[in-house]
């Protein structure tokens, strides 16, 4: 397993993170961590996770923090509503997101100019946790290709698999004995160089989504040692809801 040292400062909000979340993961989880020569040490990247559990952020914050970045998360924009919350979440440099919502621009410039100004940004190109029944990465959307086709930037996926078990999906409570599994994979940057020069259209955005998501679902695949469906699961077309927990039927 490659570990760098963190070079950048971590900042207060880290600062008293890091001490307590980190002693915790690793008192209830194991780690088998892969590919992290592929997570650029310095410099602009966007850096893409498959999303199975509400507990992602912190193992691939994890992951990431192992390999000397920092990372800056595109969050639900409620979360920031908790005025402690949110004072923490600014202060780590976590970016808010409006989902679903046109003001979600806000959260694109914000990206791009982290990027622009060296961060490693993480998203989860599917939007929220998969709704795809075996929990599979699901049909992804434009956000990560967007900032990268304005950037440049190269784009690292990542496959995991494990957070699930520790808290599985839209619970409260989780399962940290005995000791969860935790598995990342980093694969090389998806390529994108070919799109970069093209024109911002819609089919050239679609297509640097679709690499993005057959990049991380490869690596999901492998870590699994299972094939995944040949058509990603479209909760749109399937008639699951988007945001909440799509087990629970609306009452309106």
């Amino acid at each position: 397993m490659t570990v760098r040292d963190l070079q950048q400062p971590r900042g207060w909000a880290y600062n008293l993170a890091v001490p307590v979340v980190k002693p915790a993961l690793l008192a209830t989880t194991k780690r088998t961590w892969k590919g992290g020569e592929n997570i650029p040490a310095t410099g602009g990247c966007i850096v893409v996770f498959n999303h199975i559990s509400h507990l992602d952020p912190l193992t691939a914050a994890h992951f990431l923090y192992d390999h000397g970045r920092l990372p800056r998360y595109l969050a639900k924009s409620g979360l920031f509503k908790n005025k402690a919350l949110g004072k923490f979440l600014r202060g780590a440099g976590q970016i808010p997101v409006e989902r679903l919502s046109r003001n979600a621009k806000g959260a694109y410039d914000a990206a791009v100019a982290a990027v622009r100004a060296g961060e490693c940004v993480v998203v989860y190109p599917e939007g929220t946790l998969t709704r795809d029944p075996d929990l599979w990465p699901m049909t992804g959307k434009s956000g990560a290709a967007r900032i990268a086709l304005e950037t440049g930037c190269p784009v690292i996926p990542v496959g995991q698999w494990g957070a699930h078990e520790l808290l599985p999906p839209y619970t409260k409570t989780p399962h940290p004995f005995p000791r969860k599994h935790i598995q990342m994979t980093a694969g090389p940057p998806v390529p994108l160089d070919d799109l970069v020069a093209l024109p911002r259209t819609q089919q050239v955005i679609n297509a640097a989504t679709d690499r993005i998501m057959a990049a991380v679902t490869e690596l999901v695949e492998q870590i699994r040692g299972e094939q995944a469906p040949a058509v990603r699961f479209d909760p749109r077309k399937a008639g699951v809801k988007l945001t909440g927990d799509p087990r629970k039927q609306d009452k309106s």
